[in-house]
C-alpha cells in the first residue's frame, strides 16, 4: 500500500506570516495537532505543532554560564539562546515552527512511513508529490486505521 492510498488529502496549513494565535486556533478548531506551513505560493517551509505552541507558555531560561572574576563564561552559545528566545516569544508562525521539515513522497510505502515517523520520533508527514508540493499529509492515526481497519475484529 502507498501513501497517497491512506493520506489524508484535505491539508489545513498555515502560512508563514500568519500569527502564533490564528495557528492556534486553527489547531483547536480542527482538532489537529500539527499543520504544514506554506508561503505565498504554497510551497512548504516548515511544521508547527502543538509543541511549538505551548513552548511558549514555559518559562525562558537564559544560557548556562560561570561567573568567574566579575565575568561570564558561556557554557552554551549565546546564538542559540537567541534563537530559542525568538522561539519561545515569536508573534508569527515562521518564529516558531520547525523549518527542517522531514518530508515523505507520495508513492512511498505506507511501512516506510510508519519506520520513518518511529526512527524520527515524529507523529505526521507531509507528502509531496515528484514535483515538491505538497499533496497531503500522513499521520499516526492514518497508518493505525490501515493496520487495525474497523470492523476487523
Amino acid at each position: 500500500m502507498l501513501v497517497k492510498d491512506i493520506m489524508t488529502k484535505e491539508v489545513y496549513t498555515v502560512k508563514v506570516d500568519d500569527t502564533v494565535e490564528t495557528c492556534a486556533k486553527l489547531l483547536t478548531d480542527k482538532n489537529l495537532s500539527g499543520a504544514p506551513v506554506v508561503d505565498d505560493d504554497g510551497n512548504l517551509k516548515g511544521i508547527v505543532t502543538e509543541g511549538d505552541l505551548i513552548r511558549r507558555g514555559t518559562n525562558i531560561k537564559g544560557p548556562k554560564a560561570i561567573e568567574i572574576l566579575g565575568g561570564l563564561i558561556y557554557l552554551d552559545t549565546p546564538k542559540k539562546f537567541f534563537e530559542e528566545l525568538k522561539k519561545d516569544l515569536g508573534i508569527f508562525v515562521q518564529d516558531v515552527m520547525t523549518d527542517e521539515v522531514i518530508t515523505i513522497n507520495e508513492n512511498a510505502t505506507v511501512e516506510e512511513a510508519a519506520t520513518l515517523m518511529v526512527e524520527k520520533k515524529i507523529k505526521r508527514l507531509p507528502v509531496l508529490n515528484d514535483n515538491k508540493e505538497l499533496v497531503g499529509i500522513i499521520s499516526r492515526k492514518d497508518i493505525m486505521n490501515y493496520l487495525f481497519p474497523r470492523g476487523s475484529e
